[in-house]
């Protein structure tokens, strides 16, 4: 049985996920970002206790195709950027096309639609909060870090984070009070 999790977007999220299958003595087959296949069929009743379960961890069973749908596109975006050690050279309309067995237009309509931002608005600030991620390990510079989120050149990662931030990188780095935003809320709020 294919389940799909609303948040769930993070390492920590799968491990949720998979104590709380584990306290009812499920099997999974598969618990990726944002879905899980269990080797059970699951009554209502057992759904509920799951979910329950879940909403205790911050996360949700989802049944609504167009929920659904934008959790696979939230999860392929934060896979792409905040958990692969691969540079980013594709265009990611072809990427999320690809993945998700969707035409892009189809996909951007529905996600600006129900989010109210677009897909390239929140593709944009997952980079930044990357960007302020990897800043503030202090083990690439700004060349690599631009390169590795696929950006053509500082200049252009340096314009994208002043217009979402209000500051540039160097400036950023010298604040003392370094706000990020939880994966889980980008989109939510505008950045700052």
């Amino acid at each position: 049985m294919k389940l799909f999790i609303k948040y769930m977007v993070s390492n920590r999220c799968k491990l949720a996920v998979k104590e709380q299958l584990h306290k009812m003595g499920l099997h999974f087959v598969v618990v990726d970002l944002g879905e899980v296949e269990i080797m059970e069929e699951l009554s209502a009743i057992e759904l509920d206790e799951l979910n329950k379960g879940l909403l205790a961890s911050g996360l949700e069973l989802m049944d609504d195709k167009k929920a659904i749908l934008i959790e696979k596109i939230i999860n392929v975006i934060t896979e792409m950027i905040h958990h692969s050690d691969e540079v980013q050279k594709v265009n990611y309309s072809e990427y999320l096309s690809e993945r998700l067995k969707h035409d892009y237009t189809h996909l951007a309509n529905i996600f600006s639609e129900v989010k109210g931002i677009s897909i390239q608005q929140f593709i944009i600030y997952n980079k930044i909060e990357k960007i302020k991620e990897l800043m503030l390990y202090d083990e690439l510079n700004l060349t690599e870090i631009s390169y590795k989120l696929n950006y053509s050149s500082v200049a252009h990662l340096s314009n994208q984070f002043k217009k979402v931030t209000g500051m540039s990188p160097s400036q950023y780095k010298q604040y003392k009070d370094k706000k990020r935003i939880p994966i889980e809320e980008i989109g939510l709020k505008i950045p700052n």
